[in-house]
């Protein structure tokens, strides 16, 4: 079978244009200091995505255990810094076969089942997937296998209504999950 081409993604993702740009990052702290140097983007939102706080895991089509640490900045792309923390994942996989850097463009959606449904419907796979983090049970990511077509992973993305506080903020200010000066 010959890899799906780049303008036969369905427009259901990339009509939406580029909502976020994730670049994987060794050291959260330290990618949080790299990146706002620039003061491009003044602040930041820090979750854990995992079994704990995400209910629906998926990789590779099995039930996903895997565990990431996240820094959410700047809106239109927004970029998003990640660590990954457990495997295996999309993550680990990309930092052993091409290092750290840029992992994935996302693209908001506002239905990620008919995300998926046209993706998997062009012939492009989901490599992992995550829903129900948001507060009311909604909201939910997919990752899928686009490198021979677009040379980074594509993922749909699903806001939730809610989304739950964060950890942490970056610089350091107070939230009702957080503490002063925690990342």
């Amino acid at each position: 079978m010959t890899a799906p081409s780049l303008s036969g993604i369905p427009e259901a993702l990339v009509g939406q244009g580029v909502g976020q740009v994730g670049i994987l990052v060794p050291d959260l702290e330290d990618g949080l200091r790299v990146f706002s140097a620039s003061g491009t983007i003044e602040s930041w939102s820090i979750y854990t995505y995992g079994p704990r706080t995400v209910p629906r895991l998926t990789f590779r089509g099995e039930p996903g255990r895997f565990s990431v640490r996240i820094a959410l900045g700047g809106t239109r792309p927004q970029i998003e810094l990640m660590q990954s923390l457990e495997g295996p994942s999309v993550y680990d996989e990309w930092i052993q076969e091409r290092g750290y850097g840029l992992h994935h463009l996302g693209f908001y959606v506002p239905s990620l089942e008919d995300a998926v449904t046209a993706m998997t419907a062009s012939g492009f796979a989901v490599l992992q997937r995550g829903s129900g983090y948001g507060l009311d049970g909604d909201g939910g990511f997919a990752y899928f296998d686009t490198l021979d077509v677009a040379s980074v992973i594509l993922e749909a993305i699903e806001i939730p209504s809610r989304r739950r506080p964060p950890e942490a903020t970056w610089p350091a200010r107070v939230t009702s999950a957080s503490s002063p000066g925690s990342l």
